[in-house]
């Protein structure tokens, strides 16, 4: 076992876990942030991303030692009373069905949001593209990232 300190959230948080846990496990187990999903525990669906300095990075695949010192932001992070325009959207256009994989949806769409803030068709079909949803609300979904983005 080793001691970690992280920012997350905003909030310096010290965790005493081996250095090989995902993050992810490190988020919703020891400190109970449980909007970030377990998908496929390979990095491939998105459901598990949070930001990582600012990047969009996928919790189930880094391991803790490697954010040691390093900010993080969760779905939780974004607001506390889902008031992010994001969070908004997502609401407005109805965006959800299952609902699962929306929090690495909404933390991928945040992060592409920050770099362009009137992104096109395009520019959100690639940055969403490794972020996969059973039920198919892409189309919702990139209407809802249009709308946060009049917002922003």
């Amino acid at each position: 076992m080793a001691r970690y300190s992280i920012t997350i959230n905003g909030k310096k948080q010290n965790v005493n876990v081996a250095e090989d846990m995902p993050l992810l496990w490190v988020l919703r187990d020891e400190l109970g942030l449980t909007g970030t999903k377990f998908g496929c525990g390979r990095g491939l669906c998105g459901t598990c991303t949070i930001h990582l300095d600012g990047e969009p990075t996928r919790a189930c695949m880094t391991s803790v030692e490697y954010v040691d010192g390093s900010e993080i932001t969760t779905i939780e992070g974004l607001s506390t009373d889902l008031s992010h325009p994001l969070q908004q959207a997502w609401i407005a256009e109805e965006v959800p069905q299952c609902g699962y994989c929306q929090s690495g949806q909404i933390m991928t769409a945040a992060a592409l949001l920050e770099k362009n803030s009137d992104p096109s068709d395009e520019d959100i079909n690639t940055a969403m593209k490794m972020n996969l949803c059973r039920c198919g609300t892409y189309q919702r979904i990139r209407k809802a990232i249009h709308r946060a983005a009049k917002e922003i």
